[in-house]
């Protein structure tokens, strides 16, 4: 091992001057002559204090620099007291002290020396935040300051790639890690764990991989640690047979592996979707006499629901019970997190009460999933009372259940409700980010609240919030369904501007603007230049476009796109067939709408309610009697008529004056279950009005009235 020169002797000691410079150390030169100078005066008088155990005079703090420093350092080594005091009364007395990375590392050395190893590390993590300072520089003073006397200190050394690390300098560390090595000084193989485990902890596996493969793989020193990591950083790779041969390889040196090294290969395996591989290897270890714990379990559990086959999660569960090895809260989040996904209603209270029955405690995770399931499903009162209870068990909301919260309230039009909660969240001291804004947004956009909306979008702005693709998207959707096109196009513009990529669903809401405004053109221009930047139209922008047509009585056009989705292999839905069924009955042609109902069904979209109410709508406005046929029809596919589908006929029957018959409609949709609205009341009352029926029309008045319906102006 190389070992510097010693430069501090001066009892044979030409005086050599230093110059300091924040980007580079440079050496020290020979003068010639030996003289007294002030550096020396002034070492001279600090140690004389230091050795008559003296207080050094604040002014001497004055005159000193970082080579005295050092210097001093250097002449204490023999008594580590003098040393410890001196870097206490500077630290002390002159705690601004500019230090440079020479005295830092004497520092270093000494209180290495003394067993301070905190303070030791203090010092050299000063040095590595010293601007300008380079690995070269800090790696040379290190090696520079060693005390020969005493031998290298290395453990300086494994402190620097420690502090590196925790410091997150993870280049740096790898970067002074390959200067030491090729400097042939050898840190510990915890200094090399130290290093290869932070760089698999933030995801950095080939870099991981490149260290332990250039610098530590031909060591003799390798231990259990060094095993787990190296299992842990191939696993992150998704290379897990070089995982499995590695493990070979370390048993071959007699480093043998332990629960957390089969507790990583199944996690590695699960996480990849091989789940039954990784049972394969709790076979193994189990043969090898070590004990599987919840970590081993929920590893399966998890891969098993993410792989959709929940019932062979949950008789893992029960295996676990079976074995002694009691389920924990983290094994029932992972199971409340798939039937919440599969919205599951009754599995979930199941796995709720189980939890409740073996005394374990929700924690925020299991909050967060049922809230954020009744969020997404609606059910708003018991989405509150959980928060209640969560509330009252002691925990703290965070930002994701506050989002969670305003999104279910805004999602469902309870937007006063949301507003309160986002209060409520600021108030507790919990920043809104951006996914809670936009929630809000959709929530105003939702409401038609535009003007709302756009001052929200310029707090955003004015607290650093920066809007996303998804905040323009709202808000271009929003201003798309009150036909504010122009300020549709001036969000467009300005989220380009942005450097924010446009994405399939922001053209979606454009295009489904400009249809709607009869714009078809433009919209057709705006999905030529969506397919120049490789974003290709989905059935919902071919939607969108085909309503534009219907609407504009241009069938051929619709029917293009349609067949155009086909060759491209993009499935028709119920939706997009019902626009075209609208289509010729606009047209006044409900004969074809009924012929097109064949091919729907070629194309695997079944007539749904709407199909049959839009077709008997159809027929009805032309005084065709085909739509009594088509209530049959749509009875005998098993589909109920609604409401919708009541009011068509009995309106038809209330125009023409067959009062009887609108009648017996009536009591038909009654005796069914189906409740009348305001338009029932009101065709029949007209009816009974054309026929100078006033007492009937009177009654059914009543009876409206009775029913919870105020009359407006058009009775």
């Amino acid at each position: 091992m190389a070992a510097t020169k010693l430069w501090f002797r001066y009892n044979r000691f030409t005086v050599r001057t230093r110059t300091y410079s924040t980007q580079t150390v440079v050496g020290y030169q020979s003068t010639g002559e030996p003289t007294l100078s002030s550096d020396q005066f002034l070492l001279e008088k600090i140690l004389w204090s230091l050795k008559r155990g003296q207080s050094i005079n604040p002014n001497l703090f004055r005159q000193l620099n970082p080579q005295i420093y050092a210097k001093t350092l250097y002449e204490s080594r023999d008594d580590l007291r003098l040393a410890e005091r001196f870097i206490d009364s500077v630290a002390l007395h002159c705690p601004n002290f500019k230090h440079s990375s020479w005295s830092l590392s004497a520092a270093a050395h000494v209180l290495v020396r003394c067993k301070r190893i905190s303070d030791a590390q203090a010092s050299i993590l000063r040095m590595i935040r010293r601007s300008g300072s380079s690995r070269v520089e800090i790696i040379d003073a290190l090696l520079g300051t060693s005390n020969s006397k005493c031998g290298l200190n290395s453990y300086a050394f494994e402190l620097l790639i420690r502090t590196y690390v925790q410091a997150r300098k993870f280049r740096e560390a790898v970067e002074a890690f390959r200067l030491l090595k090729w400097r042939n000084i050898v840190v510990s193989i915890n200094a090399c764990n130290s290093l290869l485990g932070g760089l698999g902890r933030i995801g950095w596996v080939d870099l991981a991989r490149e260290v332990f493969e250039e610098m530590v793989g031909d060591r003799t020193d390798l231990n259990s640690y060094t095993l787990n990591i190296m299992v842990n950083v191939f696993c992150k790779d998704g290379d897990i047979e070089r995982a499995k041969a590695f493990l070979a390889e370390m048993e071959g040196i007699g480093v043998y592996g332990d629960v957390v090294t089969y507790n990583t290969l199944i996690n590695g395996y699960c996480r990849g979707g091989d789940v039954e591989k990784g049972v394969e290897v709790l076979e193994v270890m189990r043969g090898k006499d070590l004990e599987p714990c919840n970590l081993t379990y929920n590893s399966i559990v998890n891969g098993f629901c993410k792989n959709g086959e929940y019932e062979r999660a949950k008789t893992v569960v029960s295996d676990m019970v079976g074995v002694g090895v009691l389920p924990n809260t983290s094994t029932y989040n992972i199971l409340l997190v798939e039937c919440c996904r599969k919205s599951d209603v009754a599995e979930v209270e199941r796995v709720l009460n189980e939890m409740s029955r073996r005394g374990l405690s929700f924690d925020l995770i299991s909050y967060s999933s049922v809230i954020r399931f009744f969020s997404r499903t609606g059910d708003l009162d018991r989405m509150v009372s959980y928060y209640n209870d969560m509330r009252s068990k002691g925990l703290v909301p965070d930002k994701i259940i506050y989002t969670i919260l305003i999104g279910g309230f805004c999602r469902h039009g309870a937007l006063r409700d949301a507003l309160r909660v986002r209060d409520e969240m600021v108030e507790s001291g919990c920043q809104m980010d951006v996914v809670t804004y936009n929630a809000i947004l959709n929530g105003f956009c939702q409401e038609k609240m535009l003007g709302e909306a756009d001052t929200l979008l310029d707090e955003m702005v004015e607290r650093g919030v920066f809007p996303d693709f998804c905040t323009y998207t709202t808000l271009i959707n929003g201003h798309c369904k009150i036909g504010n096109l122009a300020k549709v196009w001036n969000l467009f513009e300005t989220m380009v501007e942005r450097n924010l990529s446009p994405d399939i669903a922001t053209y979606n809401a454009v295009i489904d603007g400009l249809c709607k405004a009869g714009e078809m053109e433009r919209a057709l221009e705006l999905r030529v230049e969506m397919m120049s930047k490789s974003i290709q139209p989905n059935y919902i922008t071919y939607g969108a476009l085909i309503n534009g047509f219907c609407n504009g009585g241009r069938l051929s056009e619709a029917f293009d796109l349609w067949n155009e989705m086909a060759g491209k292999g993009i499935e028709s839905n119920v939706t997009i067939c019902n626009m075209l069924v609208k289509g010729y009955c606009r047209r006044g042609d409900p004969g074809k709408a009924r012929g097109f109902l064949e091919t729907m069904k070629s194309r695997g979209a079944s007539p749904d309610r709407v199909t049959y109410n839009t077709l008997i709508h159809g027929y009805a406005n032309i005084d065709d009697k085909g739509f009594f046929d088509l209530v049959d029809e749509m009875e005998n596919d098993g589909i109920e008529p609604d409401v919708i589908t009541y009011n068509v006929v009995l309106d038809r029957f209330c125009r023409d004056g067959r009062m009887r018959e609108a009648r017996c409609v009536y009591s038909k949709m009654i005796d069914r279950g189906v409740q009348p609205d305001r338009g029932t009341f009101r065709s029949m009352i007209d009816g009974y009005v054309s026929k100078d029926c006033m007492k009937k029309a009177f009654e059914i008045h009543d009876e409206m009235l009775r029913r919870g319906f105020a009359p407006d102006d058009k009775f």
